[in-house]
């Protein structure tokens, strides 16, 4: 397999409406494969199509559950959706492999169901709560062109972009 290159934010493919997938097929299958290899590479939970340059909506979670014994849910879903997302919010702290060094409290529903493809082709329904739902909508958003910080106020927003720039050497 292999490991690809992650694209950094300001790159245009972060800031794109990601196309369906028409068919799952056997490239499709060794896209999820490589994004799984770069996704561990870089000691992410998530990695979407998008950010490895590849505006199709494909992402690949693996995340430990911690309130169920460290359960692990590994996922690759192929054109997903959210079907449903409670009402009820919650705050955590996200990151995201495409804005390395950033990080900032990010509220999302706190449950969500996610009908998507997996890489067979074969329809798939995932409830989701806790990290295992957060991680979802966070690589779900990637493929709509959002980023975390955009979840965040104008105030804050600012702050971190000034730090970003900063920490790049830039202004």
């Amino acid at each position: 397999m292999a490991v690809l290159e992650i694209e950094i934010m300001g790159a245009k493919v972060l800031r794109e409406k990601a196309s369906p997938v028409g068919t799952v097929t056997d490239e499709i299958r060794i896209l999820i494969r490589d994004m799984f290899d770069t996704m561990y590479d870089a000691e992410g939970i998530g990695l979407a199509a998008p950010q490895v340059g590849i505006s199709q909506r494909i992402l690949v979670v693996d995340v430990a559950d911690e309130e169920e014994g460290e359960e692990r849910h590994v996922h690759a879903l192929v054109n997903p959706v959210v079907v449903e997302a409670s009402r009820e919010t919650g705050k955590e702290t996200e990151g995201c492999l495409s804005i390395p060094g950033l990080e900032e409290t990010v509220t999302r529903p706190l449950q969500v169901v996610i009908e998507a493809l997996s890489p067979d082709g074969e329809p798939v329904r995932i409830e989701a709560d806790g990290l295992l739902a957060r991680a979802l909508q966070h690589e779900l958003d990637h493929l709509d062109g959002v980023l975390f910080i955009d979840r965040l106020s104008s105030l804050k927003r600012g702050i971190l972009l000034r730090k970003w720039r900063k920490g790049r050497g830039r202004s």
